[in-house]
């Protein structure tokens, strides 16, 4: 089934206790960098998502929101894009996570709530999390950045990126791998594919410099010329400001619309934002406390729903 790449939906988890999280820290070396106690860390990231919330539904971006649960804790609940992703032929897929804590962010209650109170048809839940069972990992559309209309995943290999879920979801939903090795500038694996790139319609961003072996640089740049995508290369400063954790959405009147944190934003150059500006609308946020206490930025915490609608009114 052809599938968009672009959603005009987006699933949203609003932090009930955000916190900079120990069990990640290890592999993800761009958080933990707030020292605030927990609860003005979530005070401050629920401040911020209320606020990108705001910002996408006033360009025309349907945002559906749940709130996270107190217990189990899950302080990484704000980027449900790592546990799930919606595709446009009714499939659901969840995740194996690394953290044990980050486990319980997946809630087959938002799935059936999106099919009951929302108006989505879902065909079957594809649950690949037993691969955590053998230390296993693929954590969604963060370990992957997925071209899902010519069928490709692009994935830097790390910890929460491994070979066999990884193939174990090409097989089962029919994409091509585009595997890799990506380090940051002092050598150390980045944790998340969608940290370094993002495909959209038309325009691709990537920091080819953190993709060590030129064989592999060769190869991933090359895919993206394949696929008909104009490439905007970014720096490590630029990585850093987490200038390729954006996402390209499409608004409810058809028009592009690329999201991205306030910190990405300014990280670019001025022809940087021209190709940006002439592919679609920017909308930027304000969301360092999330960036820099959990790692993660604007596209971590957008899951697009791609799922068919039937013809209930979504409230």
């Amino acid at each position: 089934m052809m599938e968009s790449q672009l959603a005009s939906t987006v699933l949203m988890i609003r932090p009930v206790r955000f916190e900079s999280n120990p069990q990640t820290a290890e592999s993800n070396r761009f958080q933990g960098k707030a020292d605030a106690p927990p609860e003005e860390q979530n005070r401050a990231a629920l401040d911020e998502f209320e606020a990108l919330v705001a910002a996408l539904r006033s360009k025309g971006i349907d945002v559906v929101v749940f709130d996270d649960t107190h217990e189990p804790h899950t302080p990484d609940s704000v980027f449900p894009n790592n546990w799930v992703s919606f595709h446009a032929d009714g499939r659901v897929v969840l995740y194996p996570m690394e953290a044990e804590n980050r486990r319980g962010e997946r809630r087959t209650d938002i799935i059936e709530s999106l099919a009951a109170d929302h108006g989505f048809g879902v065909s079957d839940v594809i649950d690949l999390s037993a691969h955590e069972e053998q230390d296993r990992f693929l954590e969604g559309t963060g370990s992957m950045v997925l071209d899902r209309v010519n069928r490709v995943a692009y994935a830097c290999l790390s910890s929460r990126t491994q070979l066999d879920p990884l193939g174990d979801f090409a097989q089962q939903m029919d994409y091509e791998v585009v595997a890799f090795d990506a380090v940051d500038r002092d050598g150390i694996p980045i944790y998340h594919t969608n940290v370094l790139m993002n495909v959209g319609e038309e325009l691709a961003v990537i920091c080819a410099d953190s993709i060590p072996k030129q064989d592999q640089r060769d190869a991933v740049l090359q895919r993206l010329k394949e696929s008909g995508h104009e490439v905007i290369l970014l720096s490590h400063d630029q990585l850093d400001a987490f200038a390729g954790n954006m996402l390209e959405l499409r608004s409810a009147a058809g028009e592009r619309v690329v999201a991205m944190s306030q910190q990405a934003f300014d990280s670019l150059d001025e022809d940087q934002r021209e190709v940006l500006q002439r592919n679609g609308e920017i909308v930027t946020v304000p969301i360092d406390t999330i960036e820099a206490s959990a790692g993660g930025s604007v596209r971590c915490m957008l899951a697009e729903i791609h799922l068919p609608t039937d013809n209930k009114d979504k409230p």
